[in-house]
């Protein structure tokens, strides 16, 4: 056997850089990106901005070199954010870049295009006949939540002042399962922010019995979620408002709702299911609503919408008048400055698609949803926590057989063809309403025959195939429970969500054919080198006892996901 002695690769690096600069005078003719100095000469900047420019070609191929080492967006399972977008909204995007939404003057047609998604949203959730809606587009939901809860507390405020009584402790209500940007507002916006534990019973959403015991009349308003980002479960908003309906008759105390409908106002709408009850402006309860339009709405990165039922809920007084290059502006926003073009990649799917076009998508997402948790399921090594899969009680048994029958003949290798000739017919209104989210995680009786196989290992080996799929912990209260999670969007194909099935089944079975599979490498958090040492001072016993220690602290500092705020996969 051939001994070999360990060589670092930072040295060697660096040695040979040396001798590059000092020694290779030759200049560089520059035929191609790669013909720079930055080739091998020279390490590209990182964390000074360098002396000297560089060909633009070469920065180019340099950087997007790089970024190849990210995953592939398509594969990331992980994310709520649309990755797709046709080839029309990618030239929309690229017209129109350098176009600021805050120079309202200088843009009046994109101004006009912002102003009617205003419209066609507070249509699409049912505002009244005789309110004058208002709302604004903003960078995403989580602006949003926070313009909406800064409205519900100035109410509040004006409220109380009115009655003479102090504001001081104003309060808001929401599930420990709220994502991070709800609870950024309470303590942002200095409002004492009741979480109130979930579970099982609650479908790991607010709990409508928790609600009615923590109400009083420093609450500003209830946080409804329309899509949880754990399990895709619509939060019950008309069961919710009812209760806050009898607290009103009983005390006069008026109590507003937010549904922050960041991935459901958009789904919801357009689905046969609907969201199971009512959730919009239909409510009198509901006073403002948000949504990301780079989610379900099908949008780029970086555009999300508000929308208050009338304009008399959202307070003059948080309303500026702006006077900005020659034109007048009224604005309540956060951000001044931000793209135009996601909000007119945004317009132009509302016109290209209409109503029917979105509900195609989000019921091809649903019935892919469907399809792949039935398929987790028939195998008995996984149980979803997610329900869109499972039939209302209202279904027919015949046909919650039929579609069992359907997905294990495919799962089993059953045609393609009998597959759709069977599901044809049927629409998400036989199902549990929901996102088209899969969480799911391994079987109690998985867990006891195979002790050593952590529900981790399955996430970790399928971003080794290139698939972004999360493991985490359930929300406070109930985080001794881990989920594995996929979000179903519109670019996962029948033929990938094959792919993403046999996939789960190869690495199962891989875990279980071995009884002991070494993925500590795997786990290990990555960290910053450690600082450079000059290595002739050590002595030979001390770098090795400095070696034997970092061992013993390997994992000492990892923590799990759901220690602290960890509620932004989303």
């Amino acid at each position: 056997m051939v001994l070999s002695r360990h060589v670092d690769p930072e040295e060697v690096v660096s040695h040979l850089q040396g001798a590059r600069t000092s020694n290779n005078k030759t200049k560089l003719s520059h035929l191609t990106p790669y013909d720079t100095a930055y080739a091998s000469q020279v390490e590209i900047p990182k964390y000074r901005l360098p002396d000297d420019g560089a060909p633009a070609d070469a920065v180019y191929a340099m950087i997007r070199d790089e970024l190849d080492l990210d995953g592939r967006p398509n594969l990331n399972l992980a994310s709520f954010v649309n990755t797709y977008v046709d080839d029309n909204s990618q030239k929309i995007m690229a017209e129109n870049v350098a176009k600021n939404l805050a120079d309202n003057d200088e843009y009046p047609a994109m101004l006009a295009m912002s102003q009617r998604c205003v419209s066609i949203l507070a249509n699409l959730w049912r505002v009244n006949k005789g309110e004058k809606a208002i709302g604004s587009p903003t960078v995403g939901s989580s602006e949003a939540i926070h313009l909406g809860g800064l409205a519900m507390k100035r109410r509040w405020q004006e409220r109380r002042w009115a009655e003479g009584k102090d504001a001081y402790k104003p309060n808001i209500l929401m599930g420990s399962n709220a994502q991070v940007a709800l609870e950024k507002f309470a303590r942002y916006f200095d409002v004492e922010a009741r979480i109130l534990p979930v579970s099982a019973k609650s479908n790991f959403c607010l709990d409508p019995d928790l609600v009615r015991q923590n109400i009083d009349e420093n609450t500003i308003g209830v946080f409804v979620i329309l899509g949880s980002t754990y399990t895709g479960h619509y939060e019950p908003v008309e069961e919710i408002a009812r209760i806050l309906d009898e607290f009103q008759n009983m005390t006069g105390i008026d109590i507003p709702i937010h549904v922050d409908a960041a991935s459901g106002g958009f789904v919801a709408p357009f689905t046969h299911a609907g969201a199971g009850q009512r959730w919009n402006f239909e409510l009198p309860r509901v006073k403002s609503i948000n949504t990301s339009g780079h989610k379900f709405g099908l949008s780029c990165a970086g555009v999300g919408w508000i929308i208050w039922r009338d304009e008399s809920y959202l307070p003059q007084h948080l309303i500026f008048k702006l006077h900005y290059l020659g034109g007048t502006e009224e604005s309540y926003t956060l951000n001044f400055s931000r793209p135009g073009a996601q909000v007119i990649v945004q317009y132009y799917n509302l016109i290209h698609l209409g109503f029917s076009g979105y509900r195609e998508i989000m019921e091809n997402c649903l019935a892919n949803a469907r399809l792949l948790s039935n398929s987790l399921e028939a195998t008995k090594w996984y149980t979803c926590v997610s329900a869109i899969h499972r039939p209302t009680k209202t279904v027919p048994t015949g046909v919650a057989q039929k579609v069992k029958n359907t997905v294990e003949s495919a799962v089993s290798g059953g045609g393609k063809e009998q597959q759709q000739q069977d599901g044809s017919g049927e629409t998400s209104a036989a199902y549990v309403a929901g996102l088209p989210v899969v969480s799911f995680r391994l079987t109690d009786e998985f867990k006891r025959e195979f002790v050593h196989i952590k529900q981790e290992t399955v996430s970790l080996l399928l971003r080794a195939r290139g698939w972004i799929i999360p493991n985490y912990a359930l929300p406070p209260s109930e985080d001794g429970t881990e989920i594995l999670r996929v979000v179903v969007r519109e670019s996962m194909s029948f033929d990938l969500l094959d792919r993403l099935v046999t996939d789960i089944v190869q690495v199962t079975e891989k875990l279980i054919d071995n009884d002991e599979v070494d993925l500590s490498i795997l786990h290990k958090q990555r960290k910053e080198p450690a600082a450079k040492t000059d290595s002739s001072k050590k002595s030979q016993g001390g770098v090795a006892k400095d070696t034997e220690q970092r061992a013993l602290n390997v994992g000492k500092n990892a923590s799990r996901m759901a220690e602290g705020i960890h509620r932004s996969v989303c």
